[in-house]
C-alpha cells in the first residue's frame, strides 16, 4: 500500500540501528501508524529529523509492506508548540495516551480533530488540567466509548450535589453517602460532569475531581500496564510536595 501526502501527528519517534527512526503517527485517513525513517541521523537530514519530533504536524509519504511503512517523504506543515515545564509533561501524556488507545490502520477523524484542537490549547493560556480532561473526553467519545455525561447508568439526571464514579460499561454511578474516603476521592462532582458535558469550564475543585475519576476509567481501557506519564506526574507531584515541606 502506498500512502501519499498524508496528514497526520507525530505521536514518538525513537532512534533504530544506526541512522534511522521508528515513528508513530497518528494520520488522518488511516488512524495509528508505524514509519520507518531511514537515513536520517546525516548532516544533510535535519529538516527531516525537525519534521519527525513528537507534537509535529508533518505530510508524509510511504509505502507499506509489512507491519511498518517505509517513509519515502515528510514535511512539517506548522512549527510544533513550544513547550515547557508541565506544559512539555502534558503534551507527552497526550501523545502517549494516544498512542495506546488510538486503533492502528483505522482512521478516526474525530480524534485527529480533538488532538489538533488540544496541541494548540497546550500552548494557550488555558488551564492544562481543562485541556486534558477535555482531550480525554474526546478520546473516549472518538474510540466509541464515550458517555452521556447529563444522565447517570440508570438514566436518571446527574445530581450537581453528588458524587459519581465512572463505570466503564454503564457510565456514571452515583455513590451512596456512607462511602470510604478512598473512593470518593475518585469520584467526579456531578457538576463537574455536567460542565464537562456541556464544555464549560468547572470551577478549580470541580476540575480536580475528574482527574481521578477519568484516570480509572481510562486506565480500564489501558489494561494492567499503565502510562509512564502517570508516574512521571506522580513523581513531580512528590517532588513538589517535599519541596514546600523543606
Amino acid at each position: 500500500m502506498r500512502y501519499t501526502a498524508q496528514p497526520a501527528f507525530v505521536l514518538h519517534a525513537r532512534p533504530w540501528r544506526e541512522t534511522s527512526l521508528l515513528v508513530e503517527v497518528l494520520s488522518l485517513e488511516h488512524g495509528r501508524l508505524g514509519l520507518v525513517a531511514r537515513g536520517v541521523q546525516g548532516p544533510k537530514r535535519h529538516a527531516l529529523r525537525a519534521a519527525l519530533q513528537p507534537l509535529q504536524h508533518i505530510r508524509f509519504d510511504a509505502v507499506q509492506r509489512g507491519e511498518l511503512a517505509t517513509l519515502t517523504a515528510a514535511e512539517a506543515l506548522d512549527a510544533a508548540p513550544r513547550l515547557a515545564g508541565e506544559a512539555a509533561l502534558a503534551g507527552f501524556y497526550l501523545n502517549e495516551l494516544t498512542l495506546r488507545l488510538a486503533p492502528r490502520h483505522d482512521p478516526v477523524p474525530d480524534l485527529f480533530a480533538a488532538y489538533a484542537r488540544a496541541r494548540v490549547r497546550l500552548a494557550s493560556d488555558e488551564a492544562l488540567a481543562w485541556t486534558l480532561r477535555r482531550f480525554e473526553r474526546d478520546l473516549l467519545e472518538a474510540i466509541g466509548v464515550g458517555f452521556d455525561w447529563a444522565h447517570d447508568a440508570d438514566g436518571r439526571p446527574i445530581d450537581p450535589a453528588a458524587r459519581y464514579r465512572l463505570d466503564p460499561e454503564h457510565g456514571p454511578r452515583r455513590l451512596l453517602s456512607d462511602r470510604g474516603h478512598d473512593e470518593r476521592s475518585q469520584a467526579a462532582t456531578g457538576r463537574a460532569l455536567l460542565a464537562l458535558g456541556e464544555d464549560r469550564s468547572p470551577d478549580a475543585d470541580d476540575l480536580a475531581s475528574l482527574r481521578l475519576a477519568l484516570r480509572a476509567l481510562l486506565a480500564h481501557y489501558l489494561g494492567p500496564r499503565g502510562l509512564k506519564s502517570w508516574e512521571m506526574l506522580g513523581e513531580l507531584s512528590r517532588v513538589m510536595r517535599d519541596a514546600g515541606g523543606a
